[in-house]
């Protein structure tokens, strides 16, 4: 057995209403501490569907900071500006409390607000030198499972992302409640379920730190979420459902940020730059493409991986292979979502913009268990439109 580290975060807990009660869950781990900022978007502000967390905070005597412009794919001023009021306001503990981009920006402003250390030179892996504040992350998504991975995804420019990874932005504690998810729309659900599920693939096939840890949870993630995404998708009031896809999420979450994501989020992360689309869909856009495209590579774990979302599958190894990614290539149409970059406003003029700046996530690319090539890339893209 090849050497490997795990890491996670420390604490977590999985239970319906707990939002309501955040602001005790951060009493009891913070009792000396009254500041608290609170990162999340405009509209699940405005929704109230936070307003039992914020109440929570102040009947336990916190006194909140409210952060609501995170936007998606969240720009290096949007960090900027908030860590800035962070500072202002001398916020002693930051909970992110909304989707990936919500979590993510909580995490830089946990560090950016308690050191000195410019954000430009935390981009890559393992830059970041701390110190930084508490931290608690909330999702109200099923997919990115950024509360438990020491990833940050930042725009850095018209058109480009970078990404801090390091495990000063594993959080102290993660927060599941499935309460907050239940009003998701369906498309938002697909999408960000899927992502969650590429998490798992990306991580049960990364070439240099797969490891059973992971393997493990990759594996009882994709059980999870294989089982309950049309489930969540038909009825978004399954509270089993929901809760079944929150800690699939997690899970994925966990083996992918020991065991790193590839090609597809390699693929994935133009489509977004460029177009602005959704990461979970960017994602399911490209994912069955690479998935092919990596077949002879991956093609026995492909086939231990049928037997989760297959478990009728028989035959060889290449014949379970592509019942695995036959099903992968179905969940989009299945739940109504885009499948073809056709659909999202990519034309077959910008495959080329697109394939040179996928080429660009080295980060990722050396991950994937089959060497891409730009000429890939673009045949992917080609094969996706």
């Amino acid at each position: 057995m090849r050497d490997f580290e795990f890491q996670t975060v420390p604490h977590i807990t999985l239970s319906y209403g707990a939002a309501r009660r955040l602001g005790e869950l951060l009493r009891a781990r913070h009792a000396g501490l009254a500041r608290v900022c609170v990162v999340t978007d405009r509209f699940l502000n405005t929704s109230g569907l936070i307003r039992p967390a914020l109440d929570s905070l102040a009947a336990q005597g916190w006194q909140v900071t409210l952060i609501d412009d995170v936007i998606a794919d969240p720009p290096d001023h949007v960090v900027l500006e908030a860590a800035q009021r962070a500072r202002q306001a001398r916020i002693e503990v930051v909970v992110g409390l909304g989707g990936g981009s919500s979590m993510d920006v909580a995490k830089l402003i946990a560090v950016l607000a308690a050191s000195d250390q410019p954000l430009g030179d935390m981009y890559g892996v393992g830059k970041v030198r701390g110190p930084r504040l508490p931290l608690v992350q909330v999702p109200t998504t099923a997919g990115t499972g950024s509360e438990v991975t020491c990833v940050s995804i930042v725009t850095t420019g018209a058109t480009t992302k970078a990404g801090v990874v390091s495990p000063h932005l594993y959080a102290d504690m993660a927060v599941l409640d499935a309460e907050l998810t239940l009003d998701l729309p369906a498309p938002v659900t697909a999408a960000t379920g899927i992502d969650a599920m590429v998490h798992a693939i990306e991580a049960y096939t990364s070439a240099h730190k797969k490891n059973p840890l992971s393997d493990n949870l990759a594996r009882q993630a994709l059980a999870l979420l294989s089982a309950n995404l049309l489930r969540a998708c038909r009825d978004p009031h399954d509270r089993q459902a929901r809760e079944a896809m929150l800690l699939g999420a997690m899970l994925a979450g966990q083996a992918f940020a020991n065991a790193p994501v590839a090609a597809v989020h390699a693929l994935a992360y133009p489509l977004g730059g460029h177009f602005h689309v959704p990461h979970g869909l960017s994602n399911s856009l490209v994912l069955p493409h690479v998935l092919r495209f990596n077949a002879d590579a991956a093609r026995e774990l492909y086939a231990e991986l049928a037997a989760i979302v297959v478990p009728n599958s028989t035959g060889s190894s290449a014949q379970r292979c592509a019942a695995f990614i036959d099903y992968c290539a179905e969940l989009s149409p299945q739940t109504g979502i885009a499948s073809r970059l056709s659909e999202v406003g990519v034309t077959p003029g910008d495959l080329d913009r697109l394939a040179d700046d996928a080429m660009l996530q080295t980060r990722l690319l050396v991950n994937n268990p089959r060497e891409v090539t730009r000429a890939d890339a673009f045949a992917i893209y080609q094969a996706a439109y």
